[in-house]
């Protein structure tokens, strides 16, 4: 797949999924500017891809689920690389707890990110394709645990499975400008932060059909597909990538 001459946003890409597709698009020939909301963490991300492909990067770092941050994220696509076809939002918190006692603060936190960040990054990245005339691509970052209930996971995979919905909804409003949308829901993946529990890999090893988690590769090779022109006829859908544990659903100790 060739992404010359496209430009794209990432949220949440100073590592893990986001990290990988932000490379994956670099390597490509994409623009991307590239975000995170933990410090240090996007400029960090953004050297290491830049020592391969030397200014395909750019960090703006910034919480996403914070309107002006995504504002400046479009503004400084266009000005840094002159126009906006890609947007990867990708940015989502995970805050575990039962349901009897989840704390409405751990429940504003999780939708403002998971959902009011994407809202406001695909409104913003629209408007500005809009402007474009020249079409888009949106992809929304859902779970499986959108598609099957997950212990201590209530909230979130409320907020994915409307990530979900957000996709098909926006079909009728956004394909009149040429802006496809879609969304994937990655099960168990390889990361940093799930590979510090040292049982992770053993456990879903045991419980996925085809044997293993996903590598970020995995997750990644679906995201590039998807925002690519060769699929601007794919519009409102989700892919799940999981090797089959949604067809099973064994949940994990």
């Amino acid at each position: 797949m060739n992404f010359e001459d496209k430009v794209a946003i990432v949220t949440g890409a100073g590592q893990g999924i986001g990290y990988e597709i932000c490379r994956q698009l670099a390597e490509q020939g994409a623009g991307v500017i590239l975000n995170d909301a933990v410090p240090g963490l996007s400029e960090k991300a953004t050297a290491q891809i830049n020592q391969q492909y030397p200014g395909r990067v750019q960090a703006l770092p910034g919480d996403c689920s914070d309107p002006a941050i995504i504002n400046r994220m479009v503004q400084y696509a266009i000005e840094t690389f002159g126009q906006l076809d890609i947007v990867v939002a990708n940015a989502g918190i995970t805050l575990f707890g039962n349901f009897l006692d989840y704390t409405p603060e751990a429940f504003a936190k999780v939708m403002q990110t998971n959902l009011g960040g994407s809202f406001f990054l695909a409104q913003a990245a629209a408007n500005q394709m809009k402007k474009q005339q020249q079409g888009g691509s949106i992809l929304f970052m859902s779970s499986v645990t959108g598609h099957l209930a997950h212990k201590g996971l209530v909230a979130y995979g409320m907020s994915k499975a409307a990530l979900e919905m957000l996709a098909r909804n926006l079909v009728i409003e956004l394909s009149q400008y040429g802006i496809n949308i879609n969304s994937i829901a990655p099960g168990a993946t390889l990361t940093e932060r799930t590979t510090a529990d040292k049982n992770y890999e053993r456990v879903w090893k045991k419980i996925t059909p085809g044997g293993r988690p996903a590598t970020v590769g995995d997750i990644a090779n679906a995201a590039l597909f998807l925002v690519h022109e060769n699929a601007r006829h794919i519009n409102g859908q989700n892919i799940v990538i999981d090797g089959g544990w949604t067809s099973v659903g064994i949940q994990p100790d």
